[in-house]
């Protein structure tokens, strides 16, 4: 159950906004949304918000889950839920819905658009926006997935094998995940070795990691819901001076990007602070990405932390610091951890060491 006493709360922050917008009706039908406001997990639904109601319309296969999750009205559809909701709209005297502009299908809309009496309303990023700002409960939901995401990078690297395989790390990283408790994945774990640590999205592969390279690992584990992300970066025996510095600079970026999360303080200038660091080693035009990105119940969630991000950070925001430079042929390093926005600065939760380790 997710922080259940929260629900409500929640959702009276969108009737607030109903009533300014002077709106009859709500209609969320963004998964990780419908999760925020109602507690349903489930991979069918969508939750209409009324200034005295929460409906939450789902399918038979959930009818013995959604009330055990929810504190909202579970109706159950036996055909597409906006057929359900549609007969609901007159019963609740809905003249005018709010809809999610950029989470919904051209489909759904079309069938909303057909109901009688009723005007459409898009609105863009609104329950993303309530969700920037994390609640205690969120926080150390979100420290307890970067906790095991760190054990879980621990154990896999405690049995790496000589000639092991990208393939092989990233499975044995996912295995630690799922046997330290997590729900899975936050995404697919990337793994590098050599040049293709120039990828940034590199996905892994049959290639062997061998002495002498760099190995990048990208990883995040979900748990109760919420997303963890790390980056590390590791010399597989020595490396060239070039690599080192390339190391050096890197880290000194992060750290840099870092000491500028503040409350106050816009994204944008969070993101500059990286990429001075860079132009001081003249690698900046090598930092391809945005400096970070908010995380919660998604891996990627507002705000993102890049040149033109006006956003300022406020206390709670959970937010990911993660320069990285890259060159083809050479290879890259990215250096990431997952910081919460304190009422002076930020909390590094990510435990992980940073320094330049060789296994």
């Amino acid at each position: 159950m997710d922080n259940h006493n929260e629900l409500p709360e929640r959702r009276a922050r969108v009737v607030r906004l109903l009533e300014e917008e002077r709106i009859s009706a709500f209609l969320v039908t963004a998964l990780p949304n419908i999760r925020y406001l109602s507690g349903f997990t489930g991979s069918n639904a969508a939750l209409l918000i009324t200034p005295d109601r929460a409906l939450l319309f789902t399918d038979p296969r959930y009818q013995t889950q959604a009330p055990q999750e929810s504190d909202c009205a579970v109706k159950i559809a036996k055909g597409p839920l906006t057929k359900e909701l549609s007969k609901w709209m007159p019963r609740l005297r809905v003249k005018s819905l709010g809809f999610e502009g950029n989470r919904i299908g051209f489909d759904v809309h079309e069938q909303l658009n057909a109901a009688k009496g009723v005007r459409l309303k898009p609105a863009y990023g609104v329950v993303e926006r309530f969700r920037m700002v994390k609640s205690p409960a969120e926080i150390a939901a979100i420290q307890a997935a970067v906790q095991l995401n760190s054990q879980a990078l621990a154990q896999a690297l405690r049995h790496l094998e000589p000639n092991a395989t990208e393939l092989d790390l990233a499975a044995e990283i996912e295995y630690r995940m799922r046997r330290l408790g997590a729900d899975g994945p936050a995404f697919e774990t990337i793994v590098a070795a050599g040049e293709r640590t120039a990828l940034p999205h590199a996905h892994p592969t049959q290639r062997r990691i061998r002495n002498d390279q760099l190995l990048l690992v990208d990883m995040g584990a979900t748990l109760a819901g919420y997303a963890s992300d790390m980056t590390r970066t590791y010399a597989v025996g020595k490396l060239s001076t070039k690599l080192r510095r390339m190391y050096r600079a890197v880290l000194e970026s992060q750290l840099a990007a870092i000491d500028a999360v503040k409350p106050g303080f816009s994204c944008a200038r969070v993101d500059q602070a990286a990429r001075d660091v860079l132009r001081g080693y003249g690698m900046d035009k090598l930092f391809i990405h945005s400096t970070g990105h908010g995380l919660g119940l998604e891996i990627h969630e507002s705000p993102r932390l890049g040149r033109r991000e006006r956003t300022k950070l406020e206390p709670g925001m959970a937010i990911t610091i993660e320069p990285g430079v890259y060159e083809e042929g050479v290879g890259g390093v990215r250096i990431e951890d997952t910081v919460v926005v304190t009422a002076n600065g930020c909390a590094i939760l990510t435990p992980t060491p940073k320094e330049l380790i060789a296994l």
